[in-house]
């Protein structure tokens, strides 16, 4: 009986190590590489995430990196369920971890990037109605101020409360649900440090996409 609780322990967190990978699957590194744009970390902002691809790669480039991190972030949530039998607690764990492995890829010395785009897809598959209203929240910050990372920033630190509010209307979400999304806001929030700072200062680069390399 002990072996067998312990051969399901080392599963479901097997699980969460999954999704790290998952996560860390870097994309817009690999993308821009493929296109012949060379190494994104030492290209505009350093960053491998969708912003920086899409300034110093083209908008197309950029959506496909969008696209491909909220991906991996879904899918470490799906897979996570599906061998977990949906246990809510494993596929949040998971899905924090594939941010963790975005943030910090293994592959790359563990310098990736701000998380956005796969906390995106992490959300969507945990609690849509919270996503589509933060994403709703991004856009309108995004058109009103054009700072993609101001709107980033916004998103985050809403998300939180929306996942308590719309995860079940009434209810409150499992304690694993509140604990990983706050700490994910965090993590997204403490990776734009430095764009807080260019904020705070004026200096932050408004977003325009370089038409050029479409």
């Amino acid at each position: 009986m002990n072996l067998e609780v312990s051969t399901v322990a080392a599963t479901l967190w097997g699980l969460v190590v999954l999704g790290y990978f998952l996560g860390s699957i870097p994309f817009g590194y690999l993308l821009v590489r493929a296109t012949g744009g060379g190494d994104i970390r030492y290209i505009g902002s350093g960053n491998i995430g969708a912003t920086n691809v899409a300034r110093t790669s083209g908008w197309s480039v950029g959506v496909a990196t969008l696209l491909l991190d909220a991906a991996k972030g879904s899918l470490a949530v799906w897979v996570a369920g599906h061998f977990s039998g949906g246990n809510i607690r494993i596929m949040m764990f998971a899905g924090f971890a594939a941010i963790l492995g975005h943030v910090f890829p293994v592959w790359l010395q563990f310098r990736g990037g701000k998380g956005v785009a796969t906390a995106l897809g992490v959300f969507l598959a945990i609690c849509w109605p919270a996503t589509a209203a933060a994403v709703l929240l991004f856009l309108l910050v995004a058109l009103f101020y054009r700072y993609v990372s101001l709107a980033s920033i916004s998103a985050a630190a809403a998300l939180p409360l929306l996942v308590y509010i719309l995860y079940a209307p009434g209810h409150a979400p499992p304690t694993a649900v509140s604990v990983s999304t706050l700490l994910a806001a965090v993590v997204v929030i403490a990776k734009h440090r430095d764009n807080i700072e260019r904020l705070m200062a004026g200096t932050e680069p408004r977003f325009e996409l370089n038409r050029k390399k479409q």
